[in-house]
């Protein structure tokens, strides 16, 4: 079922070979990825995947998919499951989720090994919300009122994403129909907003996916308008990182951002989350979910094509730099 496919890419980049032990600072590595054909297995009676949005590695190594109802949404079908959960060799080991989403949206596990997730369409009392489970499926908290679009403290308009900081407060990107950042406590209490249809700092046309650096720093694909802002926790403009349109984006502990970009670059855009210098690319994929495991091995998922991918990490042999 794992059979190694085509190479996606090749870096050449220090910052990227000190993954490695073996190199020095005098010497990089080629990192290439190998698209990995037929890796994850299909439910039974599935012959073909839906749109697949939303991807995450939880604490056990495996890999968490949320995904339309292998279909573009999920009225009607009801005994569907949204969820699956696949081990490392691509097994399907449990699913869930039947009958709780309209519109599968944004995506998120936090330290504890939550799932976040956002519904950004309603319909007949369900929908327009952020929901929040247990690793094992129980639904722990809600935001947004159920099936109502709004912009108030406790309604949400087509919510795109979601992110929880290292202190627990709730960032929620509400960007299908409004334009702007919600900011809650860890109890889901409303605390402030940010953001107005735009295009200068701190405005936003469509933001769509979020994310945390080390430092803290939110990371906000503001989409439509082809850039990524960041911001401080209390919705401060701090940097902009243009000519990218980011649908998702993971950022690993050491700072590499993983972007997915399907339609303005066509593929997974690496890059370092310091200063937006780019260190790689990954051109078989027009995916809107991507993350990345303890390994390197990158997955994305595809809303349009309707597949999800997996990408093998390899490590060539060390180099020596050409001294100037």
């Amino acid at each position: 079922m794992s059979n190694p496919g085509r190479a996606g890419l090749i870096i050449l980049s220090l910052s990227m070979a000190a993954v490695s032990i073996s190199c020095s600072k005098d010497q990089i590595q080629e990192v290439s990825y190998s698209l990995v054909e037929g890796w994850a297995e299909l439910p039974e009676g599935i012959e073909a995947w839906g749109q697949t949005i939303g991807v995450e590695i939880d604490t056990g190594g495996n890999l968490l998919v949320f995904q339309r109802c292998f279909a573009s949404n999920c009225i009607g079908r009801d005994e569907i499951p949204a969820f699956l959960k696949y081990n490392s060799d691509g097994k399907l080991v449990d699913s869930w989720g039947e009958g709780l989403f309209v519109w599968p949206h944004g995506f998120f596990l936090d330290s504890d090994g939550n799932i976040w997730t956002t519904d950004a369409r309603g319909r007949e009392g369900k929908g327009q919300q952020v929901l929040k489970f247990s690793p094992d499926g129980r639904v722990l908290m809600a935001l947004g009122t159920p099936g109502v679009a709004g912009d108030g403290p406790n309604t949400l308009s087509g919510p795109t994403d979601i992110a929880v900081a290292p202190t627990g407060e709730i960032f929620v990107a509400d960007g299908h129909g409004n334009n702007r950042i919600v900011k809650y406590s860890s109890n889901g209490e409303f605390l402030m907003e940010w953001g107005q249809e735009g295009t200068g700092p701190g405005d936003f046309n469509e933001p769509h996916c979020l994310a945390f650096d080390s430092k803290g720093r939110l990371f906000v694909g503001d989409r439509v308008n082809q850039r990524i802002q960041v911001f401080d926790q209390d919705g401060r403009y701090l940097a902009e990182w243009p000519n990218i349109m980011a649908s998702g984006m993971h950022i690993t502990q050491d700072d590499v951002v993983y972007v997915a970009d399907y339609q303005l670059r066509e593929g997974i855009v690496i890059a370092n989350a310091s200063d937006f210098s780019e260190v790689g690319f990954i051109s078989e994929a027009l995916p809107e979910g991507v993350t990345v495991d303890t390994e390197g091995n990158v997955y994305a998922g595809e809303v349009l094509p309707r597949n999800l991918k997996k990408f093998a990490k390899t490590l060539g042999p060390p180099t020596t730099v050409p001294q100037e």
